[in-house]
């Protein structure tokens, strides 16, 4: 890990973090019924498998979770939560950044988290729960973890809490925010459930309906209810994803569409910088719906972004669009490959008696032809 990367020593705090939860610690099966006693329960449990039950391989990436050890001993700690999770905390400051990611999401020089690396910059505290697996954080050993956060009354040690992921990170944030009540959610295209029952037209993951979506911390939509905001972003042209974000529908939880911006948002953010002024702007209580649209007024000079537009208009055939974001696009970025697509589409439009209008003067060109 490079200098840059490393995280800075914390000072001792008293009480700044949960006691380590082991492989072994409390489970749905030990105790109260907590399908009847457990607000976090939202129906019975069904028989259907977690997701320690479908791969019990405990050898699984062992190189990753020693070098996230290390990296807990610089930070705060590393705990892991079974064979398939672990669980990194940076202990910093009075304001939590609490994530879920996928292994192969980490920095592979540093093996920080995007989030991670936002809250170091910051002085902030940082809760990383990784996956070497897709189950959207399925698992009894990560619902034993957060029961003990409870039980500790962790949250309540921070100022305020953002919980944040993309795709099954972005379920597992909402579903798991029911345990600090007044947190901040940020959930980048998740899915509502994956039981068949309330979402069988998703056909994106039929491999993975084994797994138990109606037990604890399971519909996560219902969990956000102690939230004090959240915000579900998705691309309106991306139906699954648009259908899972109207079952987050609730007064306190904003919508917020960002059209053609594909089925990987979240990489996209990151490609025009955006994920560092988003998280920022949660962890200081600034977010809101207009804070959101005028930060993604800087997707129109992200090519990716421009490319799918320019996509998305020539699949409907509406060339004489189509030319008019190549000209702009090649104007304002000076793209090659939009100058070439213009080329092409004007000789097209000719060839049907249509004409662009004159270009207007750099001064008077509007920022995007798109969005």
């Amino acid at each position: 890990m490079s200098d840059a990367d490393a995280c800075p020593e914390p000072g001792p705090q008293e009480g700044s973090g949960p006691a380590p939860v082991s492989g072994t610690g409390p489970s749905a099966a030990q105790g109260p019924d907590p399908v009847a006693a457990d607000p976090r329960t939202t129906e019975t449990a069904q028989p259907a498998a977690s997701a320690g039950d479908m791969n019990e391989d405990d050898d699984a990436l062992p190189d990753l979770w020693d070098r996230l050890d290390d990296l807990g001993d610089e930070c705060g700690y590393f705990e892991p939560l079974g064979p398939h999770h672990g669980v990194v905390l940076l202990d910093q400051g009075p304001t939590l950044l609490v994530s879920f990611v996928q292994a192969s999401d980490l920095d592979p020089e540093s093996d920080l988290s995007p989030a991670h690396k936002i809250a170091e910059r910051h002085g902030w505290s940082a809760l990383t729960i990784v996956a070497d697996q897709l189950d959207w954080f399925r698992a009894r050993h990560v619902y034993a973890y957060f029961d003990r956060l409870v039980d500790d009354a962790f949250f309540e040690d921070f100022d305020r809490v953002v919980f944040f992921g993309a795709g099954a990170g972005g379920y597992a944030a909402a579903a798991f925010s029911v345990t600090a009540p007044g947190a901040t959610v940020i959930a980048v295209q998740p899915q509502a459930t994956l039981d068949p029952r309330l979402a069988g037209w998703d056909d994106r993951f039929r491999a993975h309906r084994r797994l138990s979506f109606t037990d604890r911390y399971g519909f996560a939509p219902d969990m956000l209810e102690g939230a004090e905001a959240g915000f579900i972003i998705y691309d309106p042209h991306q139906t699954e994803d648009a259908l899972h974000a109207a079952l987050f529908a609730r007064p306190h939880v904003e919508l917020l569409p960002c059209p053609d911006l594909g089925a990987n948002i979240a990489l996209v953010l990151g490609e025009l910088d955006l994920l560092d002024p988003l998280l920022t702007a949660a962890g200081e209580g600034r977010l809101d719906t207009a804070f959101f649209r005028k930060l993604m007024r800087a997707r129109r000079n992200s090519p990716r972004y421009l490319r799918m537009v320019l996509a998305r208009l020539e699949e409907q055939d509406r060339l004489f669009l189509a030319a008019l974001l190549c000209r702009n696009v090649a104007r304002r970025l000076h793209g090659p490959r939009f100058r070439a697509r213009l080329t092409r589409l004007e000789d097209e439009l000719r060839a049907k008696g249509r004409t662009l209008p004159p270009a207007r003067s750099p001064a008077a060109q509007p920022e995007a032809a798109a969005g």
